[in-house]
This record gives structure tokens, sequence and C-alpha cells, in this order.
């Protein structure tokens, strides 16, 4: 194991095994409905709450790092989690056993689009999901709102974020500054403090340790009209090491590529892909995989998923080993707690866009408040309350 595998101690990493994490992984991919919120919010609870693997405040860091990277939040999220409990062999266990139940799940969707030229409803299914994937959020939010906001001006930092997210403004940008603010802040403070203080000997101090963004994987453009595998793990490949941002981001760059550019797909195809990517569970760059099969069959499907989650693992390998470094400088650490709050910044407003689309009526709501104070008042396993609330809506829609 590797011996800066997290900020676990040895023995705590040792008892998690493999397998464990197999499992772990596996079932998230499986039940992990709602969207990067909601898959987050999931391995909070699995991870933080239940199992105890990670603080709160590690997996505040791991968070926030994984906003500043391209590609997947909720994979690279995985893959960190993997990492720092069980070094290399964990963050590929974690990262690929989140990813293949979804793309077993998409595959076969695509099977039947391609066979059927129609997909399968899940229309009830997602009805009494939705509201509980959103009380889990809230949960998530509750829970890691309180370590990440440590001071009444990060409080004031994380407002500000939301606002400026609900205005438009670029994540990556409502990231990059809020951490330079809080670094800013914490310069002033340090200063102020020298000035009164009674003098003292010159020490070393901790050095800021920047964290090198990797260089992106560069996919080579297709030449020709004919989706060939190469080719195909190019477009996607390239996508997967560019894309910030939401689920429409990737509509926008797949559009680009597949429909406007290459003509692989028609506007509709590339749309039912994309709703397949938002009905079923786990990541929604699973998205490719359907690509992948309606265009060059169970290879396309292989190659294309690989091609869009690739670039996640180097991101991580590269980043990972140094989040536990970075809070250990103070510098550092106070960029980090910028970051982490205008994350959860971002994810608050998620969790708003979420709920105008999962309340859509009297029943949906009981069923979305039944399950907040389910959550907040006992420690239920939520994929138990997932599938609840999946056979609830299904009966309500029956």
């Amino acid at each position: 194991m590797a011996q800066n595998a997290g900020r676990t101690s040895g023995a705590d990493a040792e008892r998690t095994s493999l397998i464990e994490l197999a499992q772990l992984f596996l079932k998230l991919g499986t039940i992990a409905f709602g969207g990067p919120a909601a898959h987050i919010a999931m391995m909070e609870d699995e991870v933080v709450r239940r199992r105890r693997w990670l603080t709160r405040e590690e997996f505040l860091d791991y968070l926030g790092a994984t906003n500043l990277i391209p590609g997947p939040n909720s994979t690279e999220m995985a893959i960190h989690i993997g990492y720092a409990r069980r070094g290399w062999p964990g963050l590929l266990i974690a990262g690929v056993c989140f990813i293949l139940p979804a793309a077993l799940i998409v595959s076969a969707f695509a099977w039947a689009y391609v066979r059927f030229g129609t997909m399968p409803a899940a229309t009830g299914l997602l009805y009494g999901v939705k509201p509980v994937v959103l009380a889990v959020v809230v949960q998530a939010l509750w829970g890691l709102g309180r370590s990440a906001v440590k001071t009444p001006w990060l409080g004031v930092l994380g407002t500000a974020a939301v606002i400026a997210t609900i205005v438009a403004v670029n994540e990556l940008v409502v990231l990059g500054v809020a951490g330079a603010i809080a670094a800013l802040a914490r310069g002033v403070r340090r200063l102020r403090s020298s000035v009164t203080a009674p003098p003292t000997p010159l020490t070393a101090a901790a050095p800021f340790l920047p964290l090198s963004a990797p260089a992106a994987l560069t996919g080579m453009g297709a030449t020709t009209a004919s989706v060939g595998l190469w080719p195909l793990f190019a477009v996607f490949a390239k996508v997967g090491s560019v894309l910030f941002g939401s689920g429409y981001v990737l509509l926008a760059f797949l559009r680009a590529d597949l429909v406007q550019r290459l003509h692989w797909l028609t506007e509709r195809q590339l749309l039912d892909a994309v709703a397949v990517g938002q009905v079923t569970p786990g990541p929604l760059f699973t998205t490719a995989t359907f690509v992948g099969y309606v265009v060059a069959g169970g290879a396309g499907a292989v190659v294309a998923t690989v091609g869009i989650f690739l670039p996640a693992f180097v991101f991580v390998a590269a980043s990972g080993p140094l989040v536990p470094r970075l809070r250990r400088s103070p510098t550092a650490g106070a960029v980090l707690d910028g970051v982490n709050v205008a994350s959860l910044a971002l994810m608050a407003v998620v969790t708003w866009h979420l709920g105008r689309a999962a309340l859509v009526d009297w029943e949906s709501a009981a069923l979305g408040l039944a399950s907040a104070l389910v959550l907040l008042r006992y420690r239920v396993n939520s994929a138990w309350l997932v599938a609840l609330g999946g056979l609830v809506g299904a009966l309500i829609k029956a």
C-alpha cells in the first residue's frame, strides 16, 4: 500500500480491504440516482457517517480537489476515496466499480434502443427516487456545511459563492476567487498579528505547495466520416479531458462533436442518449456508453466508456497525493477552506434545481419531507431509502 495514501492511519487503511471497496462502490454505482450532488451525498453517508473511513474535513478537501479538475466529479470522488484507503489498487478498484454498474445498465438500454427503436419507461421509478435523493443531498449539505463553515467570514464567503452561482458566474471562477480570497484573508490576519505581536525569532514558515495542473490528455480529432474505434476513443478522451460543469455542458460538447462536426448522431439520438444517462444510476458520463453502442456496437460502448473516464483516473492520480500536503500548508489550507465552502455553495444551488425537478406535487413533496426527517433523525442506510422511494413511486404512478 502507498505510504502517503490519503490521511488515514496505516492500520485504519489496512482494515479496508479491496473487496470492501469493490462492494461499496458497486452498490453505489447501482443505486446512486440524481446526478453528482446526490452521488457525493451518498458517498458522504457511507464513507464519513457510517464507516468512518474519512473525517468530514478530509472528505471536504477531496471534494474541493475534484471541483478544480475536469471530468465527472462523483467518479473522481470515488477514485480519491479508493486511493485514500488502499493506495493505487484502491484508486482503480473504487473508480471502476463505481462506473461498471451504470455502464452495464446503459448498455442494456442501448441494446433495446438499437433493437426496438425505443427505450423502456422508468417514469414511476424516478418519480419516487428523486424526492428521496433530494433528502439525502440535504442531509449531506447539513453535515458537510457544519464542518466547512469554520468561521463567520467563511459563512459570508459561502453565501457570496451561492449568489455568484445563481447569477451564472462560471463555476471555476467561483472556486478560484473563493480560494484566493480565503488565502488573502489569512495573509491579512497574519500581517496584523505580526504587527501587534512582540518580536520573536524568525522561523521557517510552512511552504506553499502549489497544485500543478496535470497535462490534459489530447485526443486526436477523427479524420474520416466512418466510426472507427480509435476516432471514437479520441473524441471521448478529449471530452473527458476538458469538460467542467454540469450534464448540460456535456450535452453541448457532444452536440458540437457528434452531431455538427462528425455527423455520427442525429439531434434526436443525442437527446435520447443524454436522457438514458439521466434516468439510470451512476455517473452521467455513461452517456458515452450509449453513444458508443449506437454507433459502433458493443466494442464501441467499451471504447467510448474508457475514453471519457480515463482522464479522471489520470487527473486524480496526479493531484490526489498532493491533497494531504496542501492541507498541512497554512496558506494552501486556507485556499482549500475557501474552495470547500464554494464547492458546497455550488452543491446548494444544484440542490435547489433538483428540488424544483423532484417535488412536482404534494405526494412527491410529502415523500421528500418524510425521507429528510427519517435521515436526520435516524441513521438509516440511504440505499434502502432510495429503493423504498422507487417502489412507492412505481405504486403511485401505477
